[in-house]
C-alpha cells in the first residue's frame, strides 16, 4: 500500500518560515502529481500548491510569491517552503498524491496531516 508521511509543521510567528516535507512509499509505479492542501477549523479544505511529474506548478492565489513547492523524484518526496507566513495560513496541511500502481491504473492517497500554527 502507498503511504504519505508528512513532517515539518509547528508553531511559528507571523513573518516566519516553515518547510513541510511529504515522503511517499509503497507500491508506486510512478507519480503523476503531488500537492499540498490545507484546512482551517470550520473551513473547506483547499489546494495550496501542486507539482506534476513534468514539473508544472500550481499555486493558490493567496500563497503566490510566498510558498514554493518542489520535489525529489528519486525519493518520491515533495516539499513546501513557506515564507512570510500570515495568520490566515494557520491550518492542518495535507499532502496528496496521484500515482500509478501499474502502467494504466491511477490512484490517489492522502497523508495524515501536519498542523501549522501562525501566531501574532
Amino acid at each position: 500500500q502507498v503511504q504519505l508521511v508528512e513532517s515539518g509543521g509547528g508553531l511559528v510567528q507571523a513573518g516566519g518560515s516553515l518547510r513541510l516535507s511529504c515522503a511517499a512509499s509503497g507500491n508506486i509505479f510512478s507519480i503523476n502529481a503531488m500537492g499540498w492542501y490545507r484546512q482551517a477549523p470550520g473551513k473547506q479544505r483547499e489546494l495550496v500548491a501542486a507539482i506534476t511529474s513534468g514539473g508544472s506548478l500550481l499555486y493558490a492565489d493567496s500563497v503566490k510569491g510566498r510558498f514554493t513547492i518542489s520535489r525529489d523524484n528519486d525519493k518520491n518526496t515533495v516539499y513546501l517552503q513557506m515564507n512570510s507566513l500570515k495568520l490566515e495560513d494557520t491550518g492542518v496541511y495535507y499532502c496528496h498524491a496521484d500515482h500509478y500502481i501499474d502502467s494504466y491504473t491511477l490512484r490517489e492517497v492522502w497523508g495524515q496531516g501536519t498542523l501549522v500554527t501562525v501566531s501574532s
